[in-house]
Formats: C-alpha cells, sequence, structure tokens
C-alpha cells in the first residue's frame, strides 16, 4: 500500500469518499447541526497562534479495502475515475438514509464543494459488498493506467438529496415484486406495448397448475438452436408479463383478499384468452397491413397467387377484431370478470366460419410461398425487406401465414383450462363446457376441411403423372383414398423370377395409399411409368439386417448400383402376394438411411394395428419448441407447445401422437424436449383423456 510524504500538498480536485465506520476522533454536532470549526485546527490557524505545525496525518490511501486503511482515518481520497466508473447505480432510498446521518467532517469550501459519495450507496442488498470493492479495485487499476483530464472534475455538481426522496423500498425483493413493478412503469395495461403472438406462450397450454401463476413471471424459457436452414425462426417464447392480479385496478380495488386462490386462477385463464388474442389480433393487423397491402409485393406476383397466398386473411382479422371487442368490454363492465365462456361460444358457432376456409387453402397457400421463393428472386428480395422492418420483429412471413391455424388449435386448450378452474356442477362450468365443444366442433371442421381439400388435389394431380402402359389402369380417384408417403428406394432385385428382373439395382419410385402400393419408374417430375402394384391387404413387409445382405442377382453383376445398395443401404424386403396381374412377386429395396426405412416399415404395417397394450402414462412424452411444417405425407405439422406422445423413433426422427387431437406422424427430434416430471406426464394423460371425451375428439 502507498503512502504519500508527509510534507506534500493534498491536490484540490481529489474526491474524498468518506466512511461511517472506524471514525479516528468523533466528534458531537454542535447546537446548530454543524461540526464546530475550532475543533480541528488547520496548519495556517496553527501558525498564527504561533504554534509549530505538526506533522500532517497521513490521509491519502490508495487502497479502500485493507483494515491498515481503515485505521488511518474516515476520509480517504480516490481518482475522479474511479468514482465515475463505480457509480452505476443510484439508491437514493439508501443514500438519502445513510446521508441523513453524516455531516461534513471539515468547513473547507473546497472539501464542501465535493459531493459525498457513499459506498453503502451501491452495494446492493443481496450483500454485494465485496464483489463490489473488487470492482472498485479493478477500476483503479484501469485508471491509473489511463488518468483522465485533471479538469473533467469540474464537471461533476453535487445532486440535491431532497429532489431524490422517494418512498422507502419494498421489505423484500422478489420475482413479484419486480413483476408490478414493472406493470406500473409501462401502466399496467397489456395494450401498451402490444408483443406479437409468435413470441408469447399462454400458461393455459400447460397441464400443471402452479400454486402461483405470478411464479412464472420471471420463468425464462430456454431457447432452442434453430437448425441450419429452418423455415421460421421465433426469436423468444415467455409468458405475458401482464397478468390479472397484477393490474393496478385489481391492486386497488383490494379483489385479491376478498376471493379464493381458485377464483383468482380461474380470473387469470379467462384474462389470458382476453390479453393472447390482443397479441394475436396484433400479429395479424401487422400481416395484412405490411405484406398482404403491400403494392410493391404484390406487383412481384400475379393475382391468383397473391389470394392463394393470402387467402382471406382481412376477414380472420375482421373476426379477431369483434371477439376481442366484446371480450375487453366485459372486461371493461366486470373488474372481476363473471364469465365469457358464452362470449367464446357465440363466436366459434356463428362467426368463425372463415377460419375453415382459410385452414382449407393451406395446400395452395405452402406451395405457392415455396415456388415463389425458388424461382422468383424479385419476390424473394421484396419480401426479405418488408420482414426486416422493426414491426415485423424480424420474422418471416410463414410465421404469420400459419397463426390462424395456431390460434384455432390453441383455443380448446385454454378453454379446457378455464374448466378445470371453475367449480364442477356450476352454471359457469357448463358454459365452459358448452365453449369447449363449440371451439373443439371448430378446430375439427378446420382440419376436415384442410385434409379433404388437400387429398382431393392430390388425387387429381396423381392421376395425370401416372402412366400404367400396358398394365391394367388403376382407379386412383376415390373419396376414401388419401397418399401416406411417396419417395425413392433402390431396387436391388427379385429373389423370384419376374418382371422386375430388368429393372434390377435401378432407383424406383414408391407411391404409398391408404389401400394400394403403387411401384414406378421416374420419367420426370410430371411423369412417372407404372412398373407394378398391389393392394395393400396382398401386400407385407419386414425388415432385414444389413449384416446378411442378399447375393446379387445373375444379371448385370458387379454392378456398381447392386454394390452401393447391398454395401450401404438399409435393405427391407416387400412380399406382394397377388400383384398386378395376379402373380406372387418378391422384392428387396434399399433405403439410403435408418430412419427412412423405418418410416417406410411404418407406413406399410399401417393396416396392421396392434391394440396399445402399453398404458399411456408409461409412453414418453415430449414438448415441442419450435413448430414444425410437414414436408412429406407421413409427417405431421406440429406447433410450438404441443405435447406428442412418443411411439417409436430412429436416427433422430420420433413417431408420435398429437396429444391434442390423436393425429400421428414422423417429426424431427430436434424440435422437441423431453418431458421428465412425472406429475407433467400424469396430467397430460388425464387431460387428454378428458378432452377425448368431451369434446368427441
Amino acid at each position: 500500500m502507498s503512502r504519500s510524504a508527509p510534507s506534500s500538498p493534498v491536490d484540490d480536485k481529489a474526491f474524498l469518499l468518506e466512511y461511517r465506520c472506524h471514525p479516528l476522533r468523533p466528534e458531537p454536532p454542535s447546537p446548530t447541526g454543524r461540526h464546530s470549526s475550532t475543533t480541528v485546527p488547520d496548519a495556517t490557524s496553527l501558525l498564527a497562534m504561533g504554534c509549530p505545525p505538526g506533522p500532517e496525518p497521513r490521509r491519502i490511501v490508495l487502497s479502500t479495502d485493507s483494515p491498515a486503511a481503515l485505521k488511518v482515518g474516515t476520509q480517504q481520497l480516490i481518482p475522479k475515475s474511479l468514482a465515475v466508473s463505480t457509480r452505476t447505480k443510484h439508491n437514493p432510498c439508501r443514500h438519502q438514509s445513510s446521508a441523513s446521518s453524516r455531516e461534513p467532517l471539515s468547513p473547507d469550501p473546497k472539501r464542501a464543494s465535493v459531493p459525498s459519495l457513499s459506498l453503502e450507496a451501491e452495494e446492493e442488498e443481496d450483500g454485494g459488498g465485496p464483489l463490489k470493492r473488487n470492482l472498485r479495485n479493478m477500476s483503479y487499476r484501469a485508471a491509473m493506467k489511463e488518468p483522465g483530464p485533471t479538469n473533467a472534475v469540474s464537471s461533476l455538481k453535487p445532486v440535491s438529496e431532497e429532489s431524490s426522496a422517494v418512498p422507502a423500498p419494498s421489505p423484500g425483493r422478489s420475482k413479484r415484486t419486480f413483476g408490478r413493478k414493472r406493470v406500473q412503469k409501462r401502466g399496467g395495461s397489456f395494450k401498451d406495448q402490444p408483443r406479437l403472438y409468435q413470441e408469447i406462450r399462454e400458461r393455459g397450454l400447460n397441464s400443471v397448475s402452479h400454486e402461483s401463476d405470478e411464479d412464472l413471471l420471471e420463468e425464462s424459457i430456454p431457447e432452442e438452436p434453430s437448425p441450419a436452414g429452418a423455415a421460421i425462426v421465433v426469436q423468444s417464447y415467455r409468458p405475458a408479463q401482464v397478468t390479472w392480479s397484477q393490474l393496478p385496478e385489481v391492486l386497488e380495488a383490494g379483489i385479491l383478499q376478498r376471493i379464493c386462490p381458485e377464483e383468482r386462477k380461474r380470473q387469470e385463464a379467462m384474462f389470458e384468452i382476453i390479453t393472447s388474442e390482443y397479441s394475436y389480433m396484433h400479429s395479424l393487423s401487422v400481416l395484412v397491413s405490411h405484406f398482404m397491402r403491400s403494392e410493391e409485393l404484390k406487383e412481384t406476383m400475379t393475382q391468383t397467387e397473391h389470394h392463394h397466398l393470402f387467402s382471406n386473411i382481412s376477414d380472420i382479422l375482421t373476426i379477431s377484431t369483434r371477439f376481442f371487442e366484446d371480450l375487453e368490454k366485459r372486461h371493461q363492465e366486470h373488474l372481476l370478470i363473471p364469465d365469457i365462456s358464452d362470449i367464446v361460444e357465440e363466436h366459434a358457432s356463428n362467426h368463425f366460419s372463415p377460419y375453415i376456409s382459410y385452414c382449407s387453402n393451406e395446400v395452395y397457400q405452402q406451395r405457392t410461398l415455396q415456388r415463389l421463393l425458388a424461382t422468383n428472386p424479385l419476390f424473394k428480395e421484396t419480401l426479405k425487406q418488408i420482414e426486416r422492418k422493426p414491426e415485423c420483429g424480424g420474422l418471416p412471413m410463414i410465421s404469420f401465414l400459419i397463426l390462424p391455424m395456431q390460434r384455432v388449435t390453441r383455443l380448446p386448450l385454454l378453454l379446457d383450462t378455464v374448466c378445470q378452474k371453475t367449480k364442477a356442477c356450476t352454471a359457469a362450468y357448463g358454459a365452459a363446457t358448452r365453449a369447449l365443444k363449440a371451439i373443439s366442433k371448430l378446430v375439427k371442421n378446420c382440419n376436415e376441411g384442410a385434409r379433404a381439400m388437400e387429398r382431393t388435389e392430390q388425387m387429381y394431380t396423381l392421376q395425370k403423372q401416372l402412366e400404367f402402359g400396358k398394365k391394367k389402369p388403376f382407379p386412383l380417384i376415390s373419396a376414401s383414398r388419401w397418399l401416406l408417403k411417396r419417395g425413392e428406394l433402390y431396387l436391388l432385385f427379385s429373389e423370384e423370377a419376374g418382371i422386375f428382373r430388368r429393372g434390377a439395382g435401378r432407383l424406383c419410385y414408391l407411391f404409398l395409399f391408404n389401400d394400394v402400393l403403387i411401384i414406378t419408374k421416374k420419367k420426370s417430375e410430371e411423369s412417372y411409368a407404372v412398373l407394378n402394384y398391389a393392394t395393400l391387404d396382398q401386400v407385407t413387409v419386414e425388415k432385414m439386417e444389413s449384416m446378411d445382405p442378399p447375393s446379387p442377382p445373375p444379371s448385370k453383376p458387379g454392378s456398381g448400383g447392386i454394390a452401393r445398395g447391398a454395401a450401404g443401404g438399409f435393405l427391407l424386403r416387400v412380399v406382394m402376394e397377388k400383384d398386378s396381374e395376379g402373380r406372387r412377386e418378391e422384392i428387396v429395396l434399399s433405403a439410403e438411411t435408418l430412419s427412412d426405412r423405418a418410416r417406410w416399415i411404418t407406413a406399410l404395417m399401417h393396416r396392421e394395428k396392434k391394440p396399445d397394450t402399453t398404458p399411456k402414462g408409461d409412453l414418453s412424452q415430449v414438448e415441442i419448441t419450435q413448430p414444425y411444417l410437414a414436408k412429406q405425407a407421413d409427417e405431421i405439422s406440429l406447433q410450438q407447445a404441443d405435447v406428442v406422445l412418443v411411439l417409436g423413433g430412429e436416427d433422430g426422427w420420433c413417431w408420435g401422437e398429437r396429444l391434442r387431437d390423436g393425429e400421428r406422424g414422423w417429426f424431427p427430434q430436434a424440435c422437441a424436449r423431453q418431458i421428465t416430471s412425472r406429475t407433467a406426464v400424469e396430467c397430460n394423460v388425464r387431460r387428454m383423456e378428458r378432452l377425448r371425451i368431451e369434446t368427441d375428439v
């Protein structure tokens, strides 16, 4: 620790840092509240009195942390840069309370002009004193290396403590206190700073009820890294910040003290439907105003493409606005919301029909967007410019286009939460159940409309692309037929002499429908020559181990394609008891990956439904952390917060059943997170069973 020489002058521009602890010579204050000017005579006074000046006390102390420094005195000098760099936070309450008990130790006008700095005012309530002092030491070393200008002290002015006086701080710091401070700061209204619907996650989607809904205020949901080439990038999913119990009017009215915890949770569930509808409406308005009505974007496509892309989204925005206005009116009329189930039932039954049209157009919407992005550079560039706008939150347009499907499928879960928080055998519970059934019926109609439109359009397209040639034509178009899976596999050979002998060792393209398997040779993207077909009741499939590859066919020995398929592929054997000509045919196919083989086997065996002997509660469950759009017929589209029962998996892919409606399909494991809580798993199963009974899904 370095000290100055006794005779060195004191810099008038240095800062004084006062300590209340370890005083050398405590002096009682004068009756006027000021220290006596004669208690500590300075050097000038001693000379005037004829007394020789004694050695000046060593007051220049560069270390503020050591016990030796504390014994020197109550005043220590520190560089100006140190005071500036460490005083990043100011707590007026603590400063006021501590400063009121201290007075300047010297009437020196030069020292009186220096503002008093309190160490205690800088320390956090969580006991961060030693950490702060370490930071001060580091700041001092930095200040000594790069000293600031000497005339910079004059720019600092003392702040009047009377002007900074604020009420005393709350007794404790907690998540609840933080949340309410933020709410009061921004006015306490969820409409002040609306968030995009893509950025929120309704607490009503959770099946496990938290003891306190405010516990989720500060709950941070870890962001999952987006895979390369992901179509949808979501910035952050967090719970809505404003809850019903945090509203200033609710706090001022003292309602929380008059209602039971169960009623409070019911109010929170209903209020969340209102706030999330507002965020949803806000995102729809961004889609309409910045994307659909953009003249620059409209000029890059035809009128038909524009209609396929946006469909009737304006009607969706209109009905969402009316729905929110009715909900908000109920909330404004009654601070303690009596019920909103009647409003939900009325709109779901009589006003939400545009959702069915929008969902039915989904297949055209996705195809149009993919084609424009792949073949229209001007459209792609214009779209990127719009997506960069601050109002769009840096989100792609596809995340806005799928919002109606997301909202309509989340509403049943939010209504189910209201049912759970409502006392059974009451009028409110009956109304909530009716609203749940009405919105679930709407979801069912939306799913059926989208599925029917996709299947019909698909059958007509494939009927034109398949060329049967000399084979007996197969009537493909049927209302009860749909595509399960399509794709390329490597045809190795046929174990018995037949029509596949000539095509052995080549790629073939399979179309698997719910009742027939068609094997073709791909001629172009729009044309396929049919090699053979068989109804699925005549088809069996089994997995072949790679360690026992089949022998190559007699013809074309040593073919490079055969060697590739036998050595590097994953094999499966398909037996057609009666093919298109009524003969038995057995072929060996090779898939490039384990997951591809598993998906083909699952699709080919879909008719052989085995009874589910494993209890639902014993199956693994995952929660979807980022949306996934199905790219193939055997995949399932999932939304963030969906819960899926995992029925199987292979090589990074999962085969699962969506809890809310029982839909099954494959999805990448990277977009899901396993649910490890046993309580959550059991609650999810009970909720699934209840929803399927009450809504007849």
